[in-house]
């Protein structure tokens, strides 16, 4: 078995300088997912994942009667002071589920929930529970405070219930909310740095949906508010934490390194890129991609999960990267997944995508339980046992977040940019969209992530040229493609790509093979904690050892060799059918499932870091 040395988790080349151009992602509302792999988690976020958000939001917790209160006027908060995000989100993810899956009461319920956020809007367009209750006066005081963090949150919520419905009353106010936060801040008016980013990404959100650039220009105005020593609050007079904690340490275009706390970092960096997709003057991409390099190749565990320290949910310095302490938390994961997607819309390149794809079938999904109704908030590498998912959390930012990401899988599968059509992740699935004015209707049938074969069909398409352009995962050595069963010559290009330029015929059929072996990964030897130590992988999956299928071993002794006979053994029966991999050769042989799956049956320990000599 051959070795894959690998920096932190992988070998990242450097980003090509590209003039930012329109590659629009096809929305999910525009795929039919039909894979083995994801249905079942999709079947179990409607059944599960939702219901448990909606339960604790409105019944357990008190997050919908702040609102209840905020429109009479009267009562206490309860909760957070930034706990209106949740409501936001669990609406997001609401709001996407009833594309792929109408459900009356669901909608019902969004539309009861909408009538008391409407309800609570101040008459200005402000609105924020937590203010509205403990003093409106002292709103617009406190950076710290996540008021735009929140507003952010809505507009999201707003733009996917549009689009799902066609409803109209929660967009109007996240609009009245926009054009109040436009009034208050912007050039000319009071400085203000936005202690915990979002509203950037979704003011973009709003323009793409009502054509109006002042949203844009706010979100500009909004990052180029930071590094300039306007961050007045906690944040920045508090040792613990100080500007680098919430990136406002330096000008946005000065940034190199990862700072602080993760999530923020990942929210920051997705507005600046879609801030640059519609402003390029902006020039935000050198900064982005140098942040990137920094992010992915000395901060950035295996699993494509960041963030280290617990002490500020986010980064120390390079290469620290724990095992067992690692922070890692689910936010910070579902933002690689919106960072990185933005960054392939802006450049092309494969290798942001790569990235995507392991944080999204490791870290992000290792956020929720195989039944759907348990959640991490922490994602270590390891465990002696003592950590378990939960139904929900104090700060239940992840289980929210975790709600609107699942059923917005469609959304990362393909992109389009003239009579180009990029295929970037691997799911069985039927898509039907537009390209260069004609439909096109395009068929996925693979069994990814367990084998690399993909064949994609093209059910109708224009007679004119068009360019397919298939990713090849970074993970992957050697493919073979074929057209209509015919063996075609093709290299991965410089983008990461496999492109493939004709005039296309109704029933067309690509067949890419992507060689699948078990690879031993070592970790950069700056990592400390992984000296002497190799995980396993398999396609886009990182294993791990679970004491559930390996009873009585004691892990500190399990010891790999060059000698050690990796066998992979599908449809195993077991946590949803994964693909188990057996090490043979050893005084004891020892069973790996997908870092994703564990947690999921009994309590026990976990290790994905396994001594090697």
């Amino acid at each position: 078995m051959r070795a894959l040395v690998v920096i932190v988790a992988i070998a990242a080349s450097s980003p090509l300088l590209a003039q930012p151009t329109v590659r629009e992602p096809v929305g999910f509302a525009h795929i039919k997912i039909s894979d083995s792999f994801w249905v079942p988690r999709l079947k179990a976020h409607a059944t599960a994942t939702l219901p448990i958000c909606i339960e604790q939001t409105e019944i357990k917790t008190g997050r919908i009667r702040n609102f209840e209160k905020a429109a009479a006027g009267q009562g206490t908060h309860e909760g957070i002071y930034y706990d209106d995000s949740d409501v936001y989100k669990v609406l997001e993810g609401m709001a996407y589920s009833l594309v792929n899956n109408p459900n009356p009461e669901l909608e019902k319920k969004c539309d009861e929930w909408i009538d008391k956020i409407a309800a609570a809007q101040q008459p200005d367009g402000y609105l924020n529970t937590y203010y509205t209750l403990t003093g409106i006066d002292q709103r617009w005081t406190d950076m710290e405070k996540h008021e735009e963090y929140c507003a952010g949150h809505l507009i999201e919520a707003a733009v996917a219930y549009f689009h799902a419905t066609g409803k109209r009353k929660l967009l109007d106010v996240a609009i009245k909310l926009a054009d109040h936060m436009d009034r208050e801040f912007g050039p000319g008016k009071k400085h203000w740095v936005v202690g915990h980013q979002e509203p950037e990404l979704a003011l973009v959100k709003l323009y793409r949906v009502t054509g109006n650039t002042r949203y844009v220009d706010l979100a500009y105005w909004m990052l180029e508010e930071r590094g300039r020593g306007h961050g007045r609050g906690r944040i920045w007079t508090d040792p613990k934490f100080g500007a680098a904690y919430c990136q406002d340490d330096v000008p946005v275009r000065a940034l190199s390194d990862i700072t602080g706390h993760a999530v923020r970092a990942m929210y920051l960096y997705t507005g600046m890129a879609d801030v640059n997709m519609f402003r390029p003057e902006a020039n935000y991409l050198p900064a982005l991609t140098r942040v990137w390099d920094d992010v992915v190749n000395r901060n950035m565990y295996i699993t494509g999960g960041i963030g280290s320290s617990r002490s500020n949910e986010g980064f120390t310095v390079d290469y620290d990267l724990p095992n067992e302490t690692a922070y890692c938390e689910t936010c910070a994961s579902i933002g690689m997944v919106f960072w990185n997607h933005r960054m392939f819309l802006l450049t092309g390149e494969s290798q942001y995508m790569n990235v995507l794809e392991r944080s999204l079938y490791n870290a992000a999904l290792d956020g929720v339980s195989l039944s759907g109704d348990r959640f991490f908030y922490v994602n270590p590498l390891a465990s002696e046992g003592n950590h378990h998912r939960k139904e929900w959390y104090g700060t239940a930012c992840c289980p929210s977040n975790i709600s609107r990401l699942l059923p917005s899988l469609g959304d990362y599968l393909y992109a389009v940019e003239g009579n180009q059509v990029w295929v970037n992740l691997y799911v069985a699935s039927g898509g039907r969209f537009t390209v260069q004015s004609e439909e096109l209707l395009i068929e996925q049938q693979t069994n990814y992530p367990w084998s690399g074969d993909i064949q994609i069909t093209l059910k109708k398409v224009a007679p004119k040229p068009m360019e397919l352009q298939m990713r090849i995962p970074e993970w992957n050595k050697q493919f073979r493609v074929m057209i209509n069963g015919d063996k075609v010559k093709a290299t991965r290009n410089r983008f990461g790509y496999v492109s493939i330029l004709r005039e296309w015929k109704p029933g067309d059929r690509v067949e890419l093979k992507l060689d699948m072996p078990i690879e031993v990964v070592s970790a950069d030897p700056r990592v400390k904690a992984n000296e002497g130590k190799r995980a396993i992988q398999r396609g886009p999956l990182v294993y791990c050892l679970e004491e559930a299928d390996n009873p009585g071993v004691d892990f500190s002794s399990v010891q790999f060799s060059a000698r050690t006979v990796f066998e992979a053994i599908p449809n195993s029966g077991v946590l949803n059918n994964v693909t188990l991999i057996r090490a043979k050769n050893l005084p004891t042989p020892v069973t790996l499932i997908p870092y994703y799956a564990w947690d999921n049956r009994t309590a026990g320990k976990m290790k994905v870091w396994i001594d090697y000599r």
